[in-house]
């Protein structure tokens, strides 16, 4: 959930070979969707704001309302070793699904319940054998230590090389920048201290793809009370934070955006009130809270327990690089899924996934009603409401989405 790395641009700077570094751990299977994008190409692709256009298929139909999806393949599709494209080659490895190919140029996914959100999931490329792709970019070399990805080789047909480094902290991938293993680090959330430097270039992007937010454990005795996690959601200066802001969990690109929902803008005098209410109610002199974030977050957790303690509440901030398995309040980046569909995340029955506990039946239907409806208007709307109804119960603060630095010597 925490730190996905996106919209990796190479940069040349007049040299074959371009050094990258990265931070995150991957396997071979999960490395960062813009690096396997390079390299291959899904039955579909996603636009900026997440609608399903046609890659290696030209086309496809549900004839079942969701159940059943069949794709076929454009003419002229070629793998990097030469071969043209065929159903057979389409490796796709669901549970739950059943994969027939009724001829070269057709596969059909048989899944067991209707999902109108399956041909956003095949946008993800696809490959021959290993990483043979149909991409633009063909891997030359792989290392691999264990499971771990530490470097991976790309050259495409200009004889341009880009070589991404991973390392597993951001100050193990400043470090490789200052020693000069690498020529250029991406999606840094802190500047310090490069920008000191003088002879350094720093790019800045804001990744809507991503959103900061304090998700509440809504199972915790203090924060069953919705009236009350408004109240710290109040009571938050978020246009402290300098950035975009984030009002609900779908990206502000998303066909599916709502841009009406209740922003809680700062508003002290409402904070300090709820949460005296609160204490009143409860017959205490003192409430207090513990807000978790991991070290990138720290300055903003700080901010924010400042924030809180102003409007009456006592804030024990603690620090932990994983989610624990039992918080109160944590301050967290979310990679927000390319479709809107966030049933995994918010329905009562994903004991997993949904990290705040959350349970709400009006929002279990929702959840359930979008993810089978295949007109997309309906679908729209259905999300409209989706957000409209969360944001007022406010299981999470939503705050912004984050700033990344590229850093590149001049």
């Amino acid at each position: 959930m925490f730190f996905a790395i996106r919209f990796l641009v190479p940069l040349f700077s007049g040299f074959s070979t371009t050094k990258i570094g990265l931070t995150g751990r991957y396997s071979g299977n999960t490395l960062p969707a813009p690096i396997l994008k390079m390299i291959g190409e899904g039955l579909t692709k996603l636009s900026k704001d997440g609608s399903v256009e046609p890659d290696l298929a030209s086309s496809w139909e549900t004839p079942d309302v969701g159940k059943t999806w069949i794709f076929h393949l454009k003419n002229n599709n070629f793998w990097q070793d030469g071969k043209a494209v065929t159903s057979a080659d389409i490796n796709y490895a669901f549970s739950d699904v059943t994969i027939t190919r009724p001829d070269v140029k057709t596969i059909t996914f048989k899944l067991q319940t209707p999902y109108s959100a399956f041909p956003s999931i095949v946008s993800r490329p696809t490959f021959k054998t290993g990483l043979l792709g149909t991409g633009v970019w063909e891997v030359k070399n792989l290392s691999v230590v264990g499971s771990i990805v530490e470097q991976i080789d790309l050259q495409n047909k200009s004889d341009e090389r880009i070589i991404y480094k991973f390392y597993p902290t951001e100050e193990q991938t400043k470090l490789a920048f200052e020693l000069g293993q690498v020529d250029s680090i991406q999606g840094i959330f802190d500047l310090a201290p490069f920008n000191a430097w003088p002879k350094v270039k720093v790019g800045k992007n804001i990744d809507t793809g991503e959103f900061v937010a304090v998700f509440f454990n809504t199972q915790d005795k203090l924060l069953t009370d919705k009236t009350f996690r408004q109240g710290l959601s109040y009571a938050i200066d978020k246009n402290k934070f300098g950035n975009l802001r984030a009002i609900s969990p779908i990206s502000t690109d998303s066909w599916a955006y709502n841009s009406q929902v209740k922003p809680y803008d700062f508003d002290l005098d409402k904070a300090k009130g709820i949460i005296n209410d609160y204490k009143k109610s409860a017959k205490v002199s003192e409430v207090s809270i513990n807000l978790t974030a991991p070290p990138v977050l720290l300055t903003q957790a700080e901010s924010i327990a400042k924030d809180w303690e102003t409007a009456g509440m006592k804030v024990n901030l603690q620090v932990m690089s994983n989610i624990p398995s039992d918080y109160e309040a944590l301050l967290a980046i979310f990679d927000i899924p390319d479709d809107p569909d966030q049933y995994s995340i918010w329905h009562s029955t994903q004991t997993s996934t949904n990290i705040t506990h959350y349970s709400n039946p009006r929002i279990d239907k929702l959840l359930e009603d979008g993810r089978t409806e295949i007109d997309i208007q309906q679908r729209k709307q259905t999300y409209f409401d989706f957000q409209r109804f969360l944001v007022e119960d406010s299981p999470a603060v939503f705050l912004y989405y984050p700033t990344t630095y590229t850093i590149s010597r001049n």
